[in-house]
């Protein structure tokens, strides 16, 4: 076993070449990611802002914690610089992201828009930008983008998110055509209902109105089920692209059809 990994984090050899930057990795999806490719001995390079959540997620799995904030133009200047120092990477995983608020858009707040635009867009382009030099050297670079069912279909109340996340799907699309010709595969995965700690919460900032977004649903997904299905993803051959992956627990048939029980 490696040095400072927990026995729930065992690494296989075999992966040990492969490294990524999982962004959004101090909590829900992008800490489960994290974990989920130390098990498989990728080298992680865990990103978000909580460096307190970063350096406990590094004790426990060997990745390296770089606390960075994404929207940033210097710390992503900052964090392209150590990882090149530190070896590179040839997937570059972008998880960070969210929502805030729920209003209709005649109540919509800019500050909350602005918010969602600036993280899952911007922060999104900005680590491709800065990564994409790399990813194509490297001769086989993978580009993985989570963004959700919030970018296919719109929804009352979900003005602001969907359209970032409409955005960022957009984003994705433009990216696989531009770089097939340098061999850059582009994933795009987006879940539907995901239990998370944090999402629901930070969302609409009071715990009774996060939990009745999960109310009667059995089994919302998980983030360990959607970390397990980005790691399959960039762990394929890479002449395989999963262009994009749609991941729904059964309960939710569409993001407007949700199987509720008492």
């Amino acid at each position: 076993m490696t040095e400072g990994i927990d026995n729930n984090a065992k690494v296989a050899p075999a992966a040990a070449a492969k490294a990524a930057v999982v962004t959004g990795a101090s909590t829900g999806i992008g800490e489960a990611t994290v974990r989920a490719l130390r098990r498989e001995g990728w080298t992680v390079f865990a990103v978000a802002r909580r460096a307190d959540r970063l350096e406990a997620l590094a004790a426990g799995t060997g990745a390296v914690a770089l606390p960075a904030d994404v929207t940033d133009d210097a710390d992503v200047a900052r964090l392209l610089d150590e990882v090149t120092r530190a070896g590179g990477i040839d997937t570059l995983i972008n998880i960070a992201g969210g929502a805030r608020g729920a209003d209709k858009v005649a109540e919509a707040k800019t500050g909350d828009w602005e918010w969602m635009y600036q993280v899952n867009v911007l922060g999104s382009m900005k680590l491709i930008r800065a990564f994409l030099p790399m990813l194509r050297a490297c001769g086989e670079g993978t580009v993985l983008n989570l963004t959700s069912t919030a970018g296919y279909a719109a929804y009352e109340g979900g003005g602001g998110y969907n359209a970032a996340k409409f955005a960022q799907h957009a984003l994705t699309g433009a990216l696989r055509l531009e770089e097939a010709e340098h061999n850059v595969r582009v994933i795009e995965v987006a879940p539907g209902l995901v239990y998370t700690e944090e999402f629901a919460l930070n969302r609409l900032g009071d715990q009774d109105a996060a939990a009745k977004v999960y109310a009667g649903v059995e089994k919302p997904l998980s983030a360990e089920d959607v970390a397990d299905v980005v790691r399959y993803a960039v762990s394929v051959p890479h002449h395989v692209n999963l262009d994009e992956i749609v991941i729904r627990p059964v309960a939710q048939a569409s993001n407007f059809k949700v199987i509720r029980k008492a």
